[in-house]
């Protein structure tokens, strides 16, 4: 049966590749001029590197599983370990489970936290708690004082959402730590501090792909049909099934399908879904995002060498909004991935990048792209006592590409779902429903297409 897949983000993607797989005759429709959505690369000093999403988590099995159903190499970082910048000095990110410190004598070593924020943490407060969403900084806050949010969940979740511990649902972003905090104590103590089990212990955390995690969207597109620059305007039933208005308003082109996958942010499904699916709409519609700026930079190898910072033991380093510095993070490209440090050795190049912008943040986006680049320099001259100028530079700015987890997201994807079902023949999937990582983007595609390919062959079976 005909399938328009709407978005060519990798959930697009995979679902489009799933359904053609079953059989069903598959058209893909990107309004940009390319498909991949947040997996991009750039040349910057002739070396192809990410300036989108540069790594997925491992151990959700979906990505490096689809990686190697499509003949991929999957490769994980380096030893290096991160740092976060604050309190005036990069310090060692203490082990933790998305900032809720796992070892006290760790933490207390780092130097993170003041005194009185490390003493705060030494004793957990555990309070009733129902099980019901809150935000991840208001019940880790609780239990260990507002310094452990606001200068280890901040970073953390920043690094991953680009939003606010107190404005995240727990459920949602840290499932892991709402099932821990629902049993009781989140930390033990026990004779070499406080600890607690890490699920996963010995398997790699994140994993990339040697030519950038962009090689998985040429994988996926290479035998499907995209049509890149085309906007999908209006979305409506028909007496046999679905039908789209694509193209401008000035030569409107319908395509009509048996069934639609929508893989698109949560404001572009919500205006496909205004007159279909009200309901979803307005869900859709509710959900916020944040706008972020990768900047790429290549310095000549020699400016880095005489630098401690850039010894290879970093991957870079985190920063709290509260310390308010310009970008929120860095990222050692060249000692964090073995491919990224061979390919720019061969150019006598070193490859880092920043990033800038959270939630509410959005003017960021609209500052120049030489402003963006000074204020990278600044951050990492102050923070490394990098003085040297890169030699190339490229600036990547990714507009509402974040959707924002609010407290109580699950039940809005739930009634979201709920309404879309209603409508034969329609399924929603994406970084909006169910994580907004690679592989949960990727569990969300086959979430979809399975739930489409169901449903569009009851009605192909008498």
């Amino acid at each position: 049966m005909r399938v328009a897949v709407v978005g060519a983000g990798v959930g697009g993607l995979v679902a489009a590749r799933d359904l053609r797989a079953a059989g069903h005759d598959v058209t893909v429709l990107e309004a940009a001029d390319r498909p991949g959505g947040k997996l991009r690369r750039a040349e910057v000093a002739g070396v192809a590197v990410d300036v989108g999403t540069e790594a997925m988590l491992h151990r959700r099995p979906e990505g490096s599983a689809l990686a190697a159903d499509l003949g991929l190499e999957v490769v994980h970082p380096t030893r290096a370990s991160s740092r976060i910048w604050t309190r005036g000095a990069l310090r060692p990110l203490p082990r933790s489970l998305m900032g809720v410190p796992l070892d006290v004598h760790d933490l207390a070593a780092s130097g993170v936290l003041s005194p009185a924020g490390l003493e705060r943490a030494r004793v957990e407060r555990v309070e009733p708690w129902d099980g019901e969403d809150v935000a991840v900084g208001d019940l880790v806050a609780a239990r260990f004082g507002d310094e452990v949010v606001d200068r280890l969940v901040e970073p953390l979740l920043g690094g991953v959402y680009a939003g606010h511990a107190r404005r995240l649902s727990l459920r949602a972003t840290v499932p892991a730590l709402a099932d821990l905090a629902a049993r009781g104590p989140l930390v033990t103590e026990g004779a070499h501090g406080a600890t607690v089990a890490a699920a996963g212990a010995g398997v790699p955390v994140f994993a990339g792909l040697p030519g950038g995690m962009a090689s998985l969207v040429d994988a996926l597109a290479a035998d499907l049909v995209v049509r890149t620059a085309t906007t999908v305007r209006a979305l409506e039933r028909t007496p046999d099934g679905l039908a789209l208005t694509l193209g401008p308003t000035t030569a409107p082109e319908r395509l009509e399908v048996d069934g639609v996958v929508l893989a698109v942010p949560p404001a572009a499904a919500a205006r496909l879904l205004a007159d279909l699916a009200p309901v979803a709409s307005a869900e859709l519609a509710g959900v916020e995002a944040a706008s972020t700026v990768v900047v790429a930079l290549a310095f000549a190898a020699p400016d880095l060498a005489a630098l401690g910072a850039y010894d290879g033991s970093a991957a870079g380093f985190l920063v709290p909004p509260v310390d308010a510095r310009r970008i929120k993070a860095a990222t050692f490209s060249f000692a964090k991935w073995d491919h990224v440090r061979a390919a720019g050795a061969a150019q006598d190049v070193v490859h880092l990048r920043t990033s800038l912008g959270r939630q509410g943040e959005e003017a960021t986006l609209q500052r120049d792209d030489a402003d963006l680049v000074a204020d990278s320099l600044a951050d990492l001259r102050d923070a490394t006592g990098l003085e040297a100028r890169p030699v190339d530079a490229v600036v990547q700015r990714w507009g509402g590409g974040l959707p924002q987890y609010a407290v109580g997201h699950l039940d809005r994807v739930a009634r979201v779902r709920a309404a879309v079902a209603a409508v034969p023949g329609l399924v929603v999937c994406g970084a909006a429903y169910d994580g907004v990582g690679v592989p949960a983007v990727i569990g969300s595609a086959h979430r979809a297409a399975g739930e489409l390919h169901e449903d569009l062959r009851g009605r192909m079976d008498p």
